[in-house]
Protein backbone atom coordinates (compact mmCIF):
# COMPACT_ATOMS: atom_id res chain seq x y z
CA UNK A 1 0.00 0.00 0.00
CA UNK A 2 3.06 1.94 0.89
CA UNK A 3 4.47 2.05 -2.65
CA UNK A 4 1.24 2.37 -3.94
CA UNK A 5 1.16 5.39 -2.43
CA UNK A 6 4.34 6.85 -2.60
CA UNK A 7 3.92 5.88 -6.71
CA UNK A 8 0.89 8.04 -6.60
CA UNK A 9 1.88 10.81 -4.52
CA UNK A 10 5.37 11.15 -6.49
CA UNK A 11 3.50 12.83 -9.36
CA UNK A 12 4.16 10.27 -11.87
CA UNK A 13 2.03 11.15 -14.81
CA UNK A 14 0.22 8.18 -17.03
CA UNK A 15 -0.18 8.41 -20.77
CA UNK A 16 -3.88 9.08 -21.55
CA UNK A 17 -6.07 6.12 -23.25
CA UNK A 18 -5.82 6.29 -26.61
CA UNK A 19 -9.08 7.82 -28.45
CA UNK A 20 -11.64 4.93 -28.98
CA UNK A 21 -10.97 3.93 -32.78
CA UNK A 22 -14.53 4.60 -35.12
CA UNK A 23 -16.50 2.27 -35.68
CA UNK A 24 -17.01 0.74 -38.74
CA UNK A 25 -20.19 0.45 -40.11
CA UNK A 26 -20.73 -2.77 -41.54
CA UNK A 27 -21.99 -2.46 -45.48
CA UNK A 28 -24.98 -4.84 -46.21
CA UNK A 29 -24.25 -7.57 -48.01
CA UNK A 30 -26.60 -9.90 -50.89
CA UNK A 31 -29.44 -8.24 -52.33
CA UNK A 32 -30.32 -5.38 -50.19
CA UNK A 33 -26.30 -4.40 -50.32
CA UNK A 34 -26.63 -4.01 -54.02
CA UNK A 35 -30.30 -2.02 -53.93
CA UNK A 36 -28.66 0.47 -51.63
CA UNK A 37 -25.79 0.56 -54.04
CA UNK A 38 -28.29 1.44 -57.04
CA UNK A 39 -30.47 3.98 -54.84
CA UNK A 40 -27.12 5.65 -54.27
CA UNK A 41 -26.05 5.81 -58.57
CA UNK A 42 -28.47 8.17 -60.99
CA UNK A 43 -30.55 6.55 -62.90
CA UNK A 44 -29.75 5.47 -66.22
CA UNK A 45 -32.18 6.76 -67.86
CA UNK A 46 -33.86 10.03 -68.55
CA UNK A 47 -34.65 10.38 -65.21
CA UNK A 48 -31.25 10.62 -64.08
CA UNK A 49 -30.56 14.27 -66.44
CA UNK A 50 -29.57 17.34 -64.76
CA UNK A 51 -32.45 20.13 -65.33
CA UNK A 52 -30.17 22.82 -65.69
CA UNK A 53 -28.31 20.61 -68.08
CA UNK A 54 -31.01 20.01 -70.03
CA UNK A 55 -31.96 23.56 -69.80
CA UNK A 56 -28.76 24.31 -71.39
CA UNK A 57 -29.81 21.78 -73.70
CA UNK A 58 -33.62 24.06 -74.94
CA UNK A 59 -31.39 26.64 -74.75
CA UNK A 60 -29.24 25.87 -77.62
CA UNK A 61 -31.80 24.11 -79.36
CA UNK A 62 -33.96 27.33 -79.43
CA UNK A 63 -31.06 29.52 -80.69
CA UNK A 64 -29.99 26.98 -83.70
CA UNK A 65 -34.10 27.24 -84.44
CA UNK A 66 -34.14 30.89 -84.15
CA UNK A 67 -31.10 31.21 -86.30
CA UNK A 68 -32.22 28.39 -89.08
CA UNK A 69 -35.89 30.27 -88.92
CA UNK A 70 -33.83 33.87 -89.88
CA UNK A 71 -31.52 32.55 -92.62
CA UNK A 72 -33.32 30.20 -95.04
CA UNK A 73 -31.42 28.23 -97.80
CA UNK A 74 -30.79 29.62 -100.89
CA UNK A 75 -30.78 33.51 -99.54
CA UNK A 76 -33.36 36.50 -100.69
CA UNK A 77 -33.62 37.82 -104.00
CA UNK A 78 -31.90 41.23 -104.38
CA UNK A 79 -33.75 42.80 -106.59
CA UNK A 80 -37.15 42.74 -107.57
CA UNK A 81 -38.29 41.42 -111.36
CA UNK A 82 -41.02 41.74 -112.88
CA UNK A 83 -42.27 39.96 -115.83
CA UNK A 84 -43.86 40.84 -119.26
CA UNK A 85 -47.29 41.70 -118.48
CA UNK A 86 -46.12 43.64 -115.86
CA UNK A 87 -46.56 41.10 -112.78
CA UNK A 88 -43.57 40.61 -110.10
CA UNK A 89 -41.88 36.90 -110.68
CA UNK A 90 -40.47 37.94 -107.20
CA UNK A 91 -39.74 40.60 -104.85
CA UNK A 92 -37.14 41.85 -102.96
CA UNK A 93 -35.93 40.29 -99.79
CA UNK A 94 -38.44 37.20 -100.81
CA UNK A 95 -36.77 34.05 -100.04
CA UNK A 96 -35.46 32.40 -103.23
CA UNK A 97 -36.01 29.09 -101.78
CA UNK A 98 -40.58 29.80 -101.42
CA UNK A 99 -40.12 30.27 -105.14
CA UNK A 100 -38.30 27.81 -106.56
CA UNK A 101 -38.84 24.83 -104.55
CA UNK A 102 -42.17 25.66 -102.32
CA UNK A 103 -42.83 22.59 -101.02
CA UNK A 104 -39.20 21.88 -99.44
CA UNK A 105 -39.57 25.33 -98.23
CA UNK A 106 -42.24 25.15 -96.48
CA UNK A 107 -41.33 21.97 -94.69
CA UNK A 108 -38.31 23.59 -93.45
CA UNK A 109 -40.38 26.52 -92.33
CA UNK A 110 -42.44 24.26 -90.41
CA UNK A 111 -39.42 21.78 -89.21
CA UNK A 112 -37.87 25.21 -87.45
CA UNK A 113 -41.76 26.77 -86.03
CA UNK A 114 -41.81 23.10 -84.30
CA UNK A 115 -38.28 22.64 -82.86
CA UNK A 116 -38.65 26.89 -81.89
CA UNK A 117 -42.05 26.07 -80.18
CA UNK A 118 -40.77 22.50 -78.82
CA UNK A 119 -37.50 23.95 -77.28
CA UNK A 120 -39.57 26.99 -75.86
CA UNK A 121 -41.86 24.30 -74.37
CA UNK A 122 -38.81 22.24 -72.49
CA UNK A 123 -37.40 25.54 -71.50
CA UNK A 124 -40.82 26.72 -69.93
CA UNK A 125 -41.37 23.33 -68.22
CA UNK A 126 -37.96 23.28 -66.54
CA UNK A 127 -37.59 26.76 -65.46
CA UNK A 128 -40.97 26.66 -63.11
CA UNK A 129 -39.23 23.09 -61.75
CA UNK A 130 -41.52 20.52 -63.36
CA UNK A 131 -39.54 16.98 -63.21
CA UNK A 132 -37.25 15.98 -65.66
CA UNK A 133 -39.26 12.68 -66.14
CA UNK A 134 -43.26 14.35 -67.14
CA UNK A 135 -44.35 13.36 -70.74
CA UNK A 136 -44.60 16.76 -72.16
CA UNK A 137 -40.95 17.02 -71.20
CA UNK A 138 -39.55 14.06 -73.00
CA UNK A 139 -42.15 14.83 -75.98
CA UNK A 140 -40.59 18.61 -76.55
CA UNK A 141 -37.32 17.56 -76.32
CA UNK A 142 -37.88 14.34 -78.98
CA UNK A 143 -39.13 16.73 -81.05
CA UNK A 144 -37.41 19.77 -80.68
CA UNK A 145 -33.99 17.60 -81.22
CA UNK A 146 -35.25 15.67 -84.46
CA UNK A 147 -36.43 18.91 -85.86
CA UNK A 148 -32.87 20.26 -86.54
CA UNK A 149 -32.33 16.56 -88.35
CA UNK A 150 -35.53 17.72 -90.93
CA UNK A 151 -34.40 21.17 -90.99
CA UNK A 152 -30.81 20.14 -92.01
CA UNK A 153 -31.61 17.41 -94.58
CA UNK A 154 -34.16 19.59 -95.82
CA UNK A 155 -31.71 22.02 -96.73
CA UNK A 156 -29.85 20.37 -98.40
CA UNK A 157 -30.16 19.69 -102.61
CA UNK A 158 -30.82 16.49 -104.72
CA UNK A 159 -32.72 14.68 -101.62
CA UNK A 160 -36.07 13.47 -102.25
CA UNK A 161 -38.71 15.33 -100.04
CA UNK A 162 -40.82 11.95 -98.95
CA UNK A 163 -37.43 10.59 -97.99
CA UNK A 164 -36.82 13.48 -95.78
CA UNK A 165 -40.08 13.38 -93.60
CA UNK A 166 -39.25 9.51 -93.44
CA UNK A 167 -36.11 9.77 -92.09
CA UNK A 168 -36.98 12.47 -89.56
CA UNK A 169 -39.80 9.90 -88.23
CA UNK A 170 -37.19 7.08 -87.67
CA UNK A 171 -34.86 9.96 -85.66
CA UNK A 172 -37.78 10.96 -83.84
CA UNK A 173 -38.91 7.50 -83.09
CA UNK A 174 -34.99 6.36 -82.24
CA UNK A 175 -35.45 9.39 -79.49
CA UNK A 176 -38.35 8.87 -78.30
CA UNK A 177 -36.80 5.40 -77.29
CA UNK A 178 -34.15 6.16 -76.03
CA UNK A 179 -35.13 8.77 -73.52
CA UNK A 180 -38.33 6.88 -72.40
CA UNK A 181 -37.53 3.08 -72.21
CA UNK A 182 -35.88 1.70 -69.07
CA UNK A 183 -32.13 0.64 -69.67
CA UNK A 184 -32.26 -3.20 -69.25
CA UNK A 185 -35.42 -3.38 -72.54
CA UNK A 186 -33.42 -0.31 -74.53
CA UNK A 187 -30.64 -2.89 -74.65
CA UNK A 188 -33.27 -5.74 -75.32
CA UNK A 189 -34.58 -3.86 -77.98
CA UNK A 190 -31.02 -3.16 -79.83
CA UNK A 191 -30.31 -6.40 -80.00
CA UNK A 192 -33.46 -7.79 -81.49
CA UNK A 193 -32.74 -5.37 -84.12
CA UNK A 194 -29.57 -5.99 -84.67
CA UNK A 195 -30.27 -9.56 -84.46
CA UNK A 196 -33.23 -9.38 -87.27
CA UNK A 197 -30.90 -7.65 -88.98
CA UNK A 198 -28.08 -9.95 -89.07
CA UNK A 199 -30.35 -12.35 -89.87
Amino acid sequence: MMGNGAGMGGGQMYPPYPPAAPMMMEQPRGHAGQAAVHQQRPPNNWAGNDANTLLVVATLITTLTYQLGCSVPGGYWQETQPSADGKHVHNAGDPVMRDLHRQRYWVFMAASWIGFAGSMLMTLSLLVRMPVDLRHVRWSFAVAYSSLVLTFIVSQPNTHLSLDIILWVVVLAFLWLMISVRAEHRARIVGCLCCAGDN
